[in-house]
């Protein structure tokens, strides 16, 4: 299993359409009811920093999330808005859950 956090701060102006870019790339994910992948995204109180937590059963479920045509536009965006705070990715390890991801 591959646990992924990705924490950065959008300019107030950009926050809605991030919002936006994350909840098509969610309805995608949705859509593709891929078993392997586990994917979140929370926002902080101040309106612009976000949160994304990703579990991937396989570094194969992992590209199934980076070749969605919906995940590549988020990412381009992001990138050109020029967040006040860059993506931090930091990778976890599961030590417990509330409920089995992926059966594990």
């Amino acid at each position: 299993m591959k646990i992924v956090k990705v924490t950065y701060t959008t300019k107030a102006e950009y926050s809605e359409q991030n919002q936006q870019n994350i909840k098509q790339v969610m309805t995608d994910l949705q859509a593709l009811n891929h078993p392997g992948i586990s994917y979140n995204t929370c926002m902080q109180a101040d309106g612009k920093t976000f949160i994304h937590t990703a579990f991937f059963k396989s570094e194969d479920d992992q590209k199934v999330l980076f070749d969605l045509a919906s995940f590549k536009h988020f990412q381009e965006q992001l990138k050109a808005s020029m967040p006040e705070v860059p993506p931090k990715q930091e990778l976890l390890t599961l030590v417990g859950s509330s409920n089995n991801i992926f059966n594990a």
